[in-house]
């Protein structure tokens, strides 16, 4: 079978018929407004109808008759300028019905591009899948052979792209438009006007310039626009602005008389596209609950790349051992009465360094989004003009119990888990959860007040929580120091205040507490973490899993050029 053949049709003020009440309907008549059509559908109104379609047609966007096909509808209910036949039919219903393959016999009778879904025997065109981007379309197909792998395909596709790229073909497309109106209007003013118009002439009106001459510059700077698409790279090509648009079409019309010289400088500058492209970037990354191997790949890499890094107080000493010697470290200097002075600070160093065209890693502790202030940071930045890139990363509220020996949820214990701050703006304290005997509740920020959480627990006029509920203290969860007070509601705050406190920290809340560790006594304190020294029995040589990853990351000879994964090793040997 030969491949079809793909066009782009101009359907503005067509008319299509859409057959069935369905999903399908709905997304075809949605097709046909996006390109400017009419669509027109019939269905019965017994049927049940599409809430998106029942949607559109409470708008008047789309003309419903309510009764079943008939032959003259493709006759009849198209445009007056092509004699009412209908533009293209669509059939939802599938292609195994006798009605279906009627239609498509009387369409092919008629000429009238028709589309039966799944029955690609009964299709004179198939719809593609499509990517916009202002005026730029991809379309893919597989010629009725999957559906769903043409859309993976598209998304594919769309996703290597530059964002900016459709406003790229947009500016692009003007700069062409306009070099053949500016040539155009440049040719009609060379042609003989009368003897009586002397007046007006130009201060070239005597110079030669030959037809050969002329012809030369238009043809280089077709050329030249031609090669930059052909050849530019599309991320270059994006980054093209309405001010250079300007700046070359003034350069045109400048010289567009006049025969280029072997010295003419490009009308756009690589050089200035490319800094533009790579100028100050914000990197907003989590760097997990404290060990080091728990980073992502993806925030190591930002790590090893940062010009400039911004990090929370509380980011463990371990993964900061991760940042090249050649890499400034700025660590927020928050304390009781100067957070939002030392959130400033970081955005004002931030800044900084991106006007200087800098990467900068604004390091959190746990997940960007929880907690963290990372959307503040995010609108500040995009209000600057930055767009940050957000990396995840592994969260205390699920790592610190998880490595405590406290599974999250269990079935028949607990089918929910709820995550609270214990500490509300500016230190006010948030309106306690009502107790469910079904939900685990991970409290973070809340040891420095913990005698009011638990008060305000166990004390609530509605749904309190019994003193007896298991509750866990979990303390630099992941780090070799880690510390785990089991307890109840009833007892944690006597635990806490004989063993001390050893921040960052968090509580945990419910039945689950119980399921793997229970405490025989009134608190049970357990010291260390091994959790992930398996990793380091597993790798090979018995050495540990960042020494591993080095290993597999660092090329020969970056060690001695302070690369960060060089001192992997000496952090391990800290540590264990």
């Amino acid at each position: 079978m030969p491949p079809a053949l793909l066009t782009a049709v101009d359907s503005t003020s067509h008319v299509h018929l859409v057959f069935g009440s369905n999903p399908l309907a709905g997304a075809r008549c949605s097709k046909s407004l996006e390109v400017g059509a009419i669509p027109i559908l019939i269905a019965p109104e017994s049927g049940s109808l599409h809430y998106g379609l029942a949607k559109r047609i409470e708008e008047h966007s789309i003309q419903w008759l309510k009764r079943d096909f008939q032959d003259e509808d493709l006759t009849v209910l198209g445009r007056e300028e092509v004699d009412r036949v209908v533009d293209s039919v669509f059939v939802t219903s599938g292609g195994k019905s006798p009605l279906a393959t009627h239609i498509s016999t009387l369409c092919r009778r008629l000429r009238i591009p028709v589309n039966v879904a799944d029955a690609p025997s009964l299709c004179t065109f198939t719809l593609l899948s499509t990517h916009n981007s202002g005026p730029l379309q991809i379309g893919v197909t597989t010629s009725g052979k999957g559906c769903k792998l043409a859309s993976r395909i598209r998304r594919e596709i769309a996703s290597a792209l530059p964002a900016e790229l459709g406003e790229a073909v947009e500016r692009l497309g003007t700069v062409r438009r306009r070099i053949w109106d500016q040539d155009h209007a440049a040719e009609a003013a060379t042609e003989p006007e009368g003897e009586d118009d002397e007046a007006g002439q130009s201060a070239t009106f005597n110079k030669l310039v030959t037809p050969s001459d002329a012809e030369a510059a238009k043809a280089r700077r077709m050329r030249w626009l031609a090669q930059i698409c052909e050849y530019w790279p599309l991320k270059r090509l994006a980054a093209i602005t309405d001010e250079d648009v300007d700046a070359i079409l003034q350069a045109y019309k400048h010289d567009s008389s006049v025969a280029p010289s072997a010295d003419s400088k490009p009308l756009l500058n690589p050089a200035v596209l490319d800094a533009r492209r790579n100028r100050g970037r914000i990197i907003l990354a989590g760097s997990g609950p404290g060990h080091p191997d728990l980073l992502t790949t993806a925030t190591l890499k930002a790590i090893r790349s940062a010009d400039l890094i911004l990090a929370d107080k509380l980011v463990p000493a371990p993964v900061l051992e991760l940042v090249p010697r050649r890499t400034p470290v700025q660590i927020a200097r928050k304390f009781p009465g100067n957070a939002d002075a030392a959130q400033e600070e970081l955005h004002r160093l931030g800044l900084e360094a991106m006007k200087e065209g800098k990467t900068v890693l604004r390091l959190k502790q746990g997940d960007p989004y929880l907690y963290g202030r990372g959307a503040e940071e995010v609108e500040f930045f995009r209000g600057h003009g930055y767009e940050a890139t957000v990396l995840p990363g592994i969260t205390s509220s699920l790592a610190a119990p998880l490595f405590a020996k406290i599974p999250a949820t269990h079935r028949s214990v607990s089918d929910q888990i709820l995550i609270c701050t214990g500490t509300g703006r500016k230190g006010a304290a948030p309106d306690p959860p009502e107790f469910l005997p079904n939900q685990t509740v991970v409290f973070l920020m809340a040891l420095h007040r913990l005698k009011e959480l638990v008060a305000s627990l166990t004390e609530r006029k509605t749904s309190p929580y019994p003193a007896s509920t298991p509750c866990a203290v979990i303390e630099r969860a992941s780090c070799p120091d880690q510390r785990v007070i089991r307890t109840t509601l009833e007892y944690v705050n006597a635990a806490v205040d004989e063993e001390g406190s050893r921040p960052p920290g968090l509580l945990v809340v419910g039945a689950v507490c119980d399921v793997l560790q229970k405490a025989p006594q009134k608190w049970v304190v357990e010291d260390g973490f091994q959790g992930l020294d398996v990793l380091d029995d597993l790798s090979e040589g018995g050495k540990g899993g960042l020494d591993s990853l080095r290993e597999r990351l660092v090329t020969p000879g970056l060690e001695e050029s302070g690369d960060p994964l060089s001192r992997l090793g000496h952090a391990m040997v800290v540590t264990v």
